[in-house]
């Protein structure tokens, strides 16, 4: 079906019910599509005026370009995920989209950016502190491993590598003891490999604060640390210990099922695991042991929602009221348990420290450490470039010819470079 069949702007249902439909768009699939479903029920059923319909639009880069479309047709939902990448596309879109902090505002709540966790609440920002959007689900990347795995190949069930260096040793035990097939997968080379691998390691992304201090930006993605990495991982690959899943989540289902002990993949990516009943346990991302000071923070991934401009002002009024129900401390808490998403607000994240859920979940606080455990750098606070969703194709296209042999590492990264370079030109 056509993005245009799908596009629908904000209908209204029979009159005598006065109820006005709100039309969410998303790319959540499988555990994460049951939470979005299960929200908008609760919420169109704590109230009548308002009615939430979620509609799935594929993956993240298709959502996001399913919303353009639907904006130039003059038909765009009322509110939109967009993944973080896609953060910079839509603040240049100027009348396009409408800051939720004035959607709240002229809802009656008053925003206080000091409720939500810093890190999050400022990628998701203007300079000048004004929030963009809504910070539904933010997400750092983790080390998740199979312990029936692990022990079957003689590893330490209860200490996973901390180190890359050890990521692939234990990789290669697994795949050599036989304990699995494969050692080790990860989803999102880009974000996972290349920014956050930037931000962990305090080493540039690339120039100007990695886009986010404006001006020319030009990438720095060929260094020798991330040469050596890709080469480590390239190795891996030629010799089956690595299996590449694809560009965004699918190696996820390498790992559940039970093909590969190791993976690298979102906190968001929890829920799935958690359904898959494996015997799983959680560590933090790999760090460069060669990178000094390493490990340094995180930097979110995962989504945000954001409410499109010339709507009503009865609709605005109604996506504030949806935003007020999501930032309840209760919503937020059980969002954050479920799903390994981030608690966006500092409340649902004390709830969830004061009721022993950390205690009784090990590795469950882990991707929040990783984001809040030190103060930012100039290398760490985010990736915010033009054309940076291009700037992700153009990268995996390289790591795709990578591990597929046709490539060193250093050519890759070399050609990759160019490439983007070009795009980030292009657009700016």
């Amino acid at each position: 079906m056509s993005a245009g069949v799908l596009a629908a702007s904000v209908a209204f249902a029979a009159p005598a019910l006065a109820q006005t439909e709100l039309q969410w768009w998303h790319a959540m699939t499988g555990a994460n599509n049951d939470v979005v479903e299960r929200l908008a029920k609760e919420f169109n059923e704590k109230q009548s005026e308002y009615k939430i319909v979620p509609v799935f639009k594929g993956t993240y880069p298709e959502t996001l370009n399913a919303g353009i479309a639907a904006f130039r047709a003059r038909q765009p939902p009322a509110i939109i995920q967009v993944f973080d990448v896609g953060t910079g596309v839509m603040m240049q879109a100027e009348g396009a989209v409408k800051p939720v902090a004035e959607v709240l505002e002229a809802g009656g709540y008053i925003f206080d950016r000091s409720q939500y966790l810093p890190g999050i609440v400022s990628y998701y920002s203007k300079p000048d502190g004004t929030m963009l959007s809504f910070p539904y689900n933010s997400s750092s990347p983790i080390l998740y491993y199979n312990k029936d795995v692990f022990q079957k190949a003689g590893l330490d069930v209860d200490n996973p590598p901390k180190t890359w260096a050890a990521v692939f040793e234990a990789a290669r035990k697994i795949k050599d003891s036989g304990a699995a097939p494969c050692g080790y997968t990860s989803t999102w080379l880009t974000w996972i490999h290349t920014e956050n691998f930037a931000a962990w390691n305090n080493v540039p992304y690339s120039t100007g604060e990695n886009g986010l201090a404006g001006g020319e930006v030009e990438l720095k993605i060929n260094a020798p640390i991330y040469v050596q990495h890709f080469q480590a991982i390239a190795d891996l690959a030629k010799d089956g210990v690595f299996r590449y899943g694809g560009r965004t989540s699918e190696a996820k289902q390498l790992f559940l099922s039970g093909e590969c002990g190791i993976l690298t993949e979102s906190s968001g990516g929890l829920g799935d695991v958690v359904k898959s009943g494996m015997n799983y346990g959680i560590g933090q991302l790999p760090y460069d042991e060669t990178a000094e000071g390493a490990p340094q923070n995180t930097i979110p991934g995962g989504a945000s929602l954001w409410v499109f401009g010339g709507k009503s002002d009865e609709e605005y009024k109604g996506v504030a009221e949806f935003f007020n129900y999501l930032s309840q401390t209760p919503v937020q808490a059980r969002l954050h348990q479920e799903s390994g998403y981030l608690p966006v607000t500092m409340a649902a994240y004390e709830e969830t420290k004061k009721s022993g859920f950390y205690d009784k979940n090990p590795g469950r606080e882990t991707p929040i450490l990783q984001m809040m455990g030190k103060a930012p750098t100039e290398n760490s606070k985010g990736v915010r470039l033009p054309n940076l969703p291009q700037v992700r194709d153009l990268e995996n296209e390289q790591y795709e010819a990578m591990l597929a042999g046709q490539k060193t590492a250093q050519q890759a990264l070399d050609a990759a470079v160019e490439a983007g370079n070009a795009a980030i030109v292009e657009a700016q």
